[in-house]
């Protein structure tokens, strides 16, 4: 029985005996990216021209087994040609021969070493840049960057609502214990502006409830707050209109979230939200990396410092991360919590998997055995659990001091 050895490289597709010599060769022809292109397909397991043809040349020889190094690449192979004899051996002793000393091949290939390397370097530089524009081009890290801005665009509207706060709150203090919401303050600093223009008659298209209408009525009259000038106002406007461009700006990135997470993870979506779900794949550091997590880690993502801290002082580690955003957990009572998080997270582990691997929608499947679980653990654990006293320790009888006799 005759063995060959399929090895690839920047010139060609060889084949190799027992011995590492050369049976047979194929060049790739073409441009610098036409040959990258070939070998991205090799690395995915595809069957280029050049490797069939050879395959065919090494039948004709009679050579009746191939050994290849890549698993896919060997399950393609045995599929398009069923009378050969197909094995897969990773980092074998012939190939690595090959890799250790690649010069002593190249006369039989027809190359020459100033050639070779000058080769060796452009497609090196040619696979790197498709690597990084294939990693780039994933829609995944798209929506991981979008979940990112939105947390920034929020943390940035609380700073400039807390701002508008303080500085309104010198001509009219009052409001800001009448209007809780900072979007309803800002707008009202904006279109409103000085006190006295807070009159029923104009606050009446304002999407308020009657009581905190008539406060702020009331509250304007008696504030004992400074007066403005229209100079100072503007600047408070300039700066509220800049905070309302930026709630509109949340809203169009969470619908924006929203529609890629359809494509992105359609199943995550669907178990935890757009939202949660765009924040477990940016903490991940990605879809694919996201399903291969175990259910544990990913039931702690975003808290990190809790857990190394907890691993450094020896003291409990955290039941959950930013997983403790779904209402199932943080609407659930203490005891409660760790149990739903450890089951949220078991699902979400499948759900991330379906999406990376098979795409598949089986969102409501997983979400239907989550609520069943989630109505066992309420069941099972209604009570909180009674908390054993650790036994008290002995006390022990202070000796008295003799005194000593004179």
């Amino acid at each position: 029985m005759m063995k060959a050895y399929i090895v690839e490289n920047v010139v060609g597709v060889l084949a190799l005996n027992d011995q590492g010599e050369v049976v047979a060769v194929k060049r790739f022809d073409g441009e610098v990216s036409q040959i990258a292109e070939k070998l991205a397909e090799l690395e995915r397991g595809k069957i280029v021209d050049e490797l069939a043809d050879l395959i065919n040349e090494l039948k004709k020889k009679g050579f009746t087994e191939i050994i290849v190094e890549d698993e896919e690449l060997g399950r393609n192979l045995a599929v398009w040609d069923k009378s050969l004899q197909i094995h897969v051996k990773p980092g074998n002793s012939v190939a690595s021969l090959f890799r250790e000393e690649p010069s002593g091949y190249l006369s039989k290939i027809g190359v020459s070493e100033k050639k070779y390397r000058e080769l060796f370097y452009q497609i090196a530089l040619e696979l790197t840049k498709m690597k990084v524009r294939e990693a780039a081009e994933k829609r995944d890290l798209f929506v991981a960057q979008a979940i990112s801005a939105m947390d920034e665009v929020t943390k940035t509207i609380n700073l400039f609502a807390s701002r508008i706060r303080e500085w309104y709150g010198l001509h009219f203090p009052e409001m800001d214990e009448i209007v809780k919401d900072h979007k309803d303050y800002v707008k009202l600093v904006y279109e409103i502006g000085e006190r006295s223009n807070y009159t029923m008659e104009k606050l009446k298209d304002y999407d308020l409830p009657e009581d905190v209408l008539k406060k702020l009525v009331n509250a304007a009259k008696a504030s004992m707050g400074a007066s403005i000038t229209e100079f100072d106002l503007q600047a408070m406007r300039n700066l509220a209109k800049l905070t309302l461009d930026l709630y509109d700006l949340r809203a169009a990135l969470q619908e924006y979230i929203d529609e890629a997470m359809k494509e992105v993870a359609p199943n995550i979506r669907g178990l935890v939200g757009p939202l949660l779900g765009a924040r477990l794949i940016a903490l991940a550091g990605g879809l694919s990396k996201l399903a291969i997590l175990p259910a544990s880690t990913i039931q702690v993502l975003g808290a990190e410092k809790a857990l190394f801290r907890a691993l450094r002082t020896g003291g409990k580690p955290p039941k959950h991360g930013v997983i403790f955003q779904h209402p199932e957990i943080h609407r659930a009572p203490r005891w409660q919590r760790g149990k739903i998080a450890r089951a949220l997270a078991a699902k979400l582990a499948i759900a991330a998997r379906i999406d990376a691997f098979t795409g598949e929608y089986k969102a409501e499947e997983l979400k239907e055995e989550l609520e069943k679980r989630i109505k066992e653990i309420k069941t099972l654990y209604a009570k909180p659990p009674v908390r054993k006293t650790p036994p008290s320790k002995p006390r022990r009888r202070k000796k008295k001091k003799r005194r000593s006799r004179r």
